[in-house]
């Protein structure tokens, strides 16, 4: 992809030494949280069924950033001068972006799932069909593989003064990549999810007012469900609301106001603090399999709540009003 030149360069300038540290403790306890995801889902859990394929995905894509994190704190801890090396820099954007907005894609399958369930329970669903599901998160990793390649090779680290930089809005030469690729993200991997999962949201809210509870347990899965989906939302606001609002209007100063060098700088700052909110994300979904899911709760019988009887058959007693 082509890139005009631009005339006016803002030099780097280092990062405050609480983005790497904070960077690095986010990674490490989201790690940790996943790996004891992957093995509850892997070693604990004898069946799986669609619900529990997506919150594996999810759980494989939070830890996607894990490996190039270090990577990113050792760049900001020599004054953003990236010694790694183009290839480096490629797998560090596509790790990264992948890990972000795959867990965008997951959260929202995992609310259209919900959806399917709860208002759609008496209708057969390739939703609620397991080997549709893993064709599909199939796809969906085929799908971040290229939108990873794509967006790291146009986004190639450069020369910016006596530095080089990997992944900065110094680098003026790309502008027009920033731009675009910006775009792209904003809509296909931020805007299109979050509607999409408030959609749902909104769609079992209201089911809970058409539908008659016939028993305890019908209602518990309904609530269950509107939980779920609820926290996916939480999620997407919390975690990859601010990144996106700060990329977004960093490459509009980019292309725009390229002499806003001062401004500029600032609103780096702010886009690299907003990866360590983006990376909370990794933190908080766990709370998503535990408190939305009976199977992965009952992996644990210990902190099994009296209350949290199996719900077998119960979205099957729920019938719409007349």
């Amino acid at each position: 992809m082509n890139n005009s030149s631009a005339s006016v360069t803002c030099e780097p300038t280092a990062q405050p030494v609480s983005i790497p540290v904070l960077m690095c403790l986010v990674c490490f306890v989201g790690f940790l949280l996943n790996i004891f995801s992957l093995w509850v889902f892997s070693c604990r859990l004898p069946s799986w069924n669609a619900g529990t394929v997506l919150q594996f995905n999810l759980a494989l894509s939070d830890g996607l950033g894990t490996p190039v994190t270090p990577l990113m704190a050792v760049y900001f801890a020599m004054g953003n001068d990236w010694h790694f090396g183009r290839v480096l820099c490629t797998l560090m954007i596509a790790l990264l972006s992948s890990q972000f907005y795959g867990s965008t894609i997951f959260l929202t399958l995992i609310s259209f799932h919900r959806y399917k369930a709860v208002v759609h329970y008496n209708k057969s669903s390739k939703m609620k069909d397991k080997s549709f599901i893993k064709k599909l998160c199939a796809a969906v990793w085929v799908f971040l593989l290229a939108h990873a390649l794509v967006y790291g090779f146009v986004i190639p680290s450069t020369k910016v003064g006596e530095v080089q930089q990997c992944l900065s809005f110094s680098q003026t030469s790309l502008t027009n990549s920033f731009f675009i690729i910006n775009c792209v993200l904003v809509s296909v991997g931020f805007l299109l999810p979050l509607s999409f999962s408030a959609s749902c949201y909104i769609r079992v809210t209201n089911a809970l007012t058409r539908l008659n509870v016939i028993t305890p347990k019908s209602l518990k899965v309904q609530l269950k469900s509107q939980r779920m989906i609820r926290l996916c939302l939480i999620i997407f606001s919390v975690c990859f609301l601010p990144i996106n609002v700060i990329r977004t209007t960093a490459v509009v100063l980019m292309k725009f106001y390229p002499k806003q060098c001062h401004l500029i700088s600032h609103i780096q700052t702010a886009y690299y603090s907003s990866f360590v909110v983006a990376g909370l994300n990794c933190c908080m979904d766990p709370m998503l399999y535990y408190f939305g899911s009976q199977k992965f709760r009952e992996a644990f019988p210990s902190f099994k709540k009296k209350s949290d009887e199996p719900l077998q058959k119960s979205e099957s007693e729920m019938t719409p009003n007349p």
